[in-house]
């Protein structure tokens, strides 16, 4: 053993390495410890030895009562030398998913993550064929502090490596995508070598497709917990930016991850409503999914942008996370219906021939004005013209159907 290695043979240190990475394994592994343990004596134990060494002669003596409960007694420490078994704990998921009750998943949750309250959600689940892996997933209540960190702090992902019970390595950036960085779990693999190293597993091609199950049963565990209004309600408002996030980086499963946004809207009130509600309210004439960015749910309820939207019993979505502008700029369409900006030029609505021949008389009658206007403003605008969208404001500004929305 080198000098400066000497920490290695403390049994502090071997036990970390134990419950670090063979807490799982099948056979056991056990550390010959000393133990010290305290015991109460009394003060005649100690002279009996003495008294026995006498030659007993015969005595006569009065006992006090008072004196006899009154024996001093004081502790003396035992050294004791033992086995300790430091892996007797069975690996929650080698059991099967309806024998772990759910106190077991809330040990083992906490025992991984550090976290001092219990799960949201958990998903206990095994893939065999071609290659074979046992998995649990969690989801947390509420996001880490540092959960978007960057630099060398950064957090890939929590799930944390096995193979055959062996913890091969936390944080693997390849093990699932960054949106999803807020799963917590554990990945078992049967396939894998035991000597792989970090440079190794990126081209790996079974942790390539560990790492495709594991998005599947994430966005499952998610979807699932979206039929419970009330605690998904709890999940969004911690976790909805990574979602967002997701439907800018995760091209394969943008529509899955559609899915489970949610939006204030002129319809919801104070509760949050889904692409699919939106979608099912939806007029039989209408062009699409309608929306207006904004830096808060209270500017945009008011916005002339979608003054005749609401005229006209049109539902328009509140996008009023800075994220969401670079979301639905990948999101271009959902079930077929097209996401219409209400804030860009090219909105058009229906409009019964009434009402187009009104606005074709405004246009005309207003041509020489919206000249005018343009001559004032000159390279401040593009062009001025007259718009079917406004209901009691007389102007708004608009932007460039491929550009930046007015929020931005």
């Amino acid at each position: 053993m080198k000098e400066d290695m000497g920490e290695f043979i403390e049994e502090r240190r071997l036990k970390d390495l134990v419950k670090k990475h063979s807490e799982f394994i099948g056979f056991p592994i056990r550390l010959y410890v000393e133990k010290t343990t305290e015991k109460e004596v009394t003060d005649d134990d100690e002279e009996e030895e003495e008294e026995n060494d006498e030659e007993e002669k015969p005595k006569i003596e009065e006992v006090d009562e008072e004196k006899e409960k009154e024996k001093k007694t004081k502790k003396v420490k035992e050294v004791s030398h033992e086995w300790d078994h430091l892996n007797n704990q069975r690996p929650i998921w080698m059991r099967k998913p309806e024998d772990v009750p759910h106190e077991d998943y809330v040990a083992f949750y906490k025992s991984i993550s550090n976290d001092w309250e219990e799960h949201l959600a958990v998903k206990h689940f095994s893939v065999e064929g071609q290659l074979e892996f046992r998995a649990v997933i969690f989801l947390p209540k509420r996001a880490p502090f540092d959960l978007f960190e960057g630099g060398s702090k950064k957090k890939y992902n929590s799930i944390k490596l096995y193979v055959r019970r062996v913890f091969i390595m936390e944080n693997c950036e390849d093990l699932m995508p960054e949106y999803l960085n807020f799963v917590r779990g554990v990945v078992d693999s049967e396939d894998l070598p035991l000597n792989i190293s970090r440079e190794t597993l990126q081209q790996n091609k079974i942790l390539k497709v560990i790492r495709k199950n594991l998005v599947k049963k994430a966005l499952e565990l998610l979807a699932e917990l979206s039929e419970d209004n009330e605690k998904y309600q709890k999940l969004y408002e911690q976790f909805a930016k990574n979602l967002k996030l997701g439907i800018h980086e995760d091209s394969t499963n943008r529509t899955k991850i559609a899915k489970l946004l949610r939006y204030h809207s002129t319809k919801s009130g104070d509760e949050m409503v889904g692409l699919d509600d939106y979608v099912s309210r939806m007029t039989e004439n209408q062009a699409g999914i309608y929306y207006v960015t904004g830096e808060s749910k209270k500017a945009v309820e008011n916005s002339p942008f979608i003054e005749r939207l609401k005229r006209k019993g049109y539902e328009v979505l509140y996008l009023v996370d800075p994220i969401d502008e670079y979301a639905v700029q990948q999101l271009k369409e959902y079930e077929g219906k097209k996401l219409i900006c209400a804030t860009k030029e090219g909105l058009t609505l229906e409009e019964t021939e009434e009402e187009k021949k009104e606005f074709e008389n405004a246009k005309q009658a207003t041509e020489e004005l919206c000249k005018l206007i343009k001559e004032v403003l000159d390279e401040k605008v593009d062009k001025v013209i007259v718009s079917p969208r406004l209901q009691d404001s007389p102007c708004v500004l608009v932007t460039g159907e491929y550009g930046w929305s007015a929020n931005m």
